[in-house]
This record gives C-alpha cells, structure tokens and sequence, in this order.
C-alpha cells in the first residue's frame, strides 16, 4: 500500500495512439533442502516479453513470448535430476482504459504456440521427452504511470487454458484450464514510446 501510495505522487501522460509498448517479466525460484542423508535443490528462470503497438486510444497489439528454465536435483541411495526447458510466441490484445493521470486499467487476451522438453536422470539411465500445444489467456490488471510512460504492471492472476501433446507414447498428453484469481500476483514493467 505504501508503495502504491508513493506512486500516486508521480503524475504523467497516458500512452497515446500511434506509441510502441514494451514490456516484461521475470522469474527466480530457488530452494535447497537438507536432511539425513539426503539433500534437494530447485532452481528456475522464466522471462515473458511483450511488444505492442497502441492502434487506438484503447488498444494495443502486438507479440509475446516467453523462455524458461528449470532444474530440479535429489541426492539420497542414487542421485536424480530433471531439467525442463519451455519456450512460448504468440500474440496479444489488450484494451485499456485510463482512470485517472496515474492509473489505467486493462485486460490482455493472449495466445499461442508452446514447446516444452523435459530430460531426466536417475542414476545411468536418462529420458527425454518433447511435446508442444498452444495457450490462451486472459489476464487483467492494472497499470501505474510512474513517469512518461514508463510504468509498473500488477495483476492477481486471471483465466487460462493450454495444452502439451507429448512426442513420447509413454506420456499422457495434457490439456489444464486455470482460474488463479486472488491466488497468483504478478508485477511487471512497461514503456510506452
């Protein structure tokens, strides 16, 4: 609240028709965990870029992407260890709509193709799955004009639905639908130009 009310110090103009969007996200996660002969690590990078352009006072399209890493290891009798690697392009539209000089409402529709590959290790024996599918999503939230465009994104999640069809017959195609509002929050930075 602090800092929402330290923004709101900060007065700019609103992204005009005719301006270019850029904006993004990034993720860290990283867990060690000890015990009695045994010991687990996680680590994980996701980055999701977005470039826009603002066709109408209250619209913007563009494309989006995103690239992400995970790695997950256990040490206990025998050593394990997986790794995925996930890429993401497609395209959004959002519809914005300005409340006052500081704060801006808008909702992004999202979708597009994904790939994923998972490799794992246990001990000699390793396994490589592929697979790709598509996503859609609709996320709203908020944006905060700190200064001339260049702002901060929050958003407490939103609905979503992908797919990932499996190369490998021995794993089960998978179809998710998310509803995350109130359970996720995201913050994320953008410039109009």
């Amino acid at each position: 609240m602090l800092l929402i009310a330290m923004l709101t110090v900060f007065g700019a103009m609103h992204a005009q028709k005719g301006s270019v969007l850029v904006m993004g996200s990034i993720e860290y996660n990283s867990q060690n965990a000890s015990a009695t002969n045994s010991e687990t690590k996680s680590n994980s990078f996701v980055f999701w870029p977005k470039v826009g352009y603002q066709f109408h006072e209250n619209w913007t399209a563009g494309i989006e992407g995103g690239i992400g890493t995970s790695k997950n290891e256990s040490r206990y009798a025998e050593s394990s260890e997986n790794k995925s690697n996930v890429f993401s392009v497609g395209g959004f539209l959002r519809y914005s709509k300005p409340l006052n000089e500081t704060f801006s409402a808008y909702v992004d529709l999202g979708s597009g193709y994904q790939n994923q590959k998972n490799t794992s290790i246990n001990g000699p024996i390793s396994t490589v799955n592929k697979g790709n599918g598509f996503y859609v999503g609709l996320t709203p939230a908020i944006f905060i004009n700190v200064h001339k465009g260049f702002g901060l994104n929050f958003n407490i999640g939103g609905l979503g639905y992908n797919t990932f069809n499996n190369e490998d017959d021995n794993y089960n195609d998978s179809k998710n639908f998310n509803f995350s509002f109130g359970k996720a929050f995201s913050v994320g930075i953008s410039k109009n130009f």
